[in-house]
């Protein structure tokens, strides 16, 4: 497991240093695997290990795509948006990965706020928050990255949908009482948020 967090950090080390030198084509269009990896990690280290987890992933996954599919064809979830071409392949305009990006927040972000807060509503609240900070940081880098464009921006709508949504889907994983690896879940969630953040900070100087 060690060899598999230190890996996670050095790709996204290397991610970051490439395209601060200069290589952001090449890295930026090998994001689809970097999140396929995320993905390995969540199944193996934080474990899916039983039905229950796995058909709750599905589920996550699901919505994840129908709220983006509602949010690029009607504008009325997140403001007008649409997909670029660095996050995989699509169906009708919107990327499959999109769907195991909410649903890989969500567990990690669950089991971090559950090691943090006993009461269910600052569970919910707390693993909410956490994935629109994330989204505020990854909104600053999707039209360099080619991840997403907004037109004008994403506004505070766009935030307090993610917010509802998030708050909606981490009720599910307490009512399911879901858990993960803590180390796992705080690690995953990391490097996501450094990369953002690092992202932000190399292409504004």
């Amino acid at each position: 497991m060690r060899i598999a967090i230190v890996f996670l950090w050095v790709l996204h080390l290397a991610a970051l240093i490439g395209i601060a030198i200069g290589y952001e084509d090449f890295f930026l269009p090998k994001s689809p695997f970097t999140i396929m990896y995320l993905l390995f990690f969540l199944i193996f280290f934080f474990k899916i290990d039983s039905r229950n987890k796995l058909l709750l992933f599905i589920a996550f996954m699901s919505v994840g795509i129908g709220v983006e599919w509602i949010g690029v064809h009607t504008g009325s979830l997140f403001g007008d948006y649409y997909y670029g071409k660095n996050f995989g392949p699509k169906l009708d305009g919107i990327p499959l990965l999109i769907g195991v990006n909410w649903a890989l927040l969500t567990f990690t972000t669950h089991v971090i706020a559950k090691s943090l807060f006993k009461s269910p509503v600052a569970i919910i609240a707390t693993g909410a928050a956490l994935m629109v900070g994330f989204d505020y940081f990854l909104e600053q880098i999707c039209d360099f990255a080619g991840f997403w464009h907004f037109e004008g921006g994403a506004g505070w709508f766009n935030y307090l949908c993610w917010f509802l949504i998030a708050a909606a889907l981490h009720a599910v994983s307490f009512q399911f009482k879901l858990r993960g690896n803590k180390l796992i879940s705080y690690h995953l969630y990391g490097v996501q948020l450094f990369f953002a953040i690092s992202l932000w900070i190399i292409i504004t100087i």
